[in-house]
């Protein structure tokens, strides 16, 4: 699957969203393209294949890394990849994400990385909020990875499994949004929704809290867009 939204300049953005659901490329594609209107780029999202619809496990995001530098670099060889000025990784683990910017001399973002940086700025306290209990682990490691583990108070998970609340947009809104709030509760000031595949649900919170939300999807355009002079 591939969605375009064409700009002035031939300077893409390539979105590729490591899930293979192409509802949730359409969702992450719709948030980014928000985020860039006004600026000179065109943004192409795509989606990686033979990778699950929405990854819960470390394995799977793990296995997730060789579809989505394949999907990349396919992409990169057809005919517009010479207009690549920058890629947003879609999911929170980053899977591919250091392969590629050691590869490519073009900023490569992923939306856990621009979250966490975002979240940790000036050395305030943060937390995460999220519906996969197995990737607890690889979350914290990625914060970690960022040096941002003196200021993490840790993840606070929803009470129901992803799969279900990927069904129940309602009840992942409620879920999610306590999730958050206990982790305020916990003296965050600024909690990250956690997950490529809630970000039009971390919108809904973001806009409903006297805390800061973080965004994943904003939280990338806005650091690719620092990276471009933008």
């Amino acid at each position: 699957m591939l969605l375009s939204t064409t700009r002035r300049s031939s300077d893409v953005v390539l979105l590729i969203n490591p899930n293979s659901n192409p509802a949730t490329t359409a969702m992450m594609h719709a948030l980014a393209q928000h985020q860039l209107t006004g600026h000179s780029l065109q943004l192409v999202s795509i989606s990686a294949a033979g990778t699950p619809p929405m990854i819960t496990h470390p394995v799977a995001l793990q296995e997730s890394v060789g579809p989505v530098l394949t999907a990349v670099r396919g992409y990169l060889a057809g005919p517009r990849g010479h207009e690549v000025a920058a890629i947003i990784i879609g999911a929170m683990g980053d899977p591919g994400r250091a392969e590629l910017a050691t590869e490519l001399g073009i900023p490569v973002i992923g939306i856990g990385q621009a979250a966490i940086l975002a979240a940790a700025s000036t050395h305030r306290p943060f937390a995460m909020a999220t519906s996969t209990p197995d990737l607890v682990s690889s979350l914290t490691d990625l914060v970690e990875s960022h040096g941002c583990a003196e200021h993490f108070l840790g993840v606070e998970l929803t009470s129901s499994c992803p799969l279900e609340l990927a069904t129940d947009p309602e009840a992942q809104f409620v879920q999610l949004r306590d999730a958050a709030r206990r982790g305020h509760g916990r003296g965050a000031r600024a909690v990250i929704i956690a997950g490529g595949p809630l970000s039009e649900t971390a919108r809904r919170i973001a806009r409903g809290e006297d805390f800061e939300v973080i965004e994943p999807i904003p939280s990338a355009c806005r650091m690719m867009l620092r990276a471009l002079d933008l």
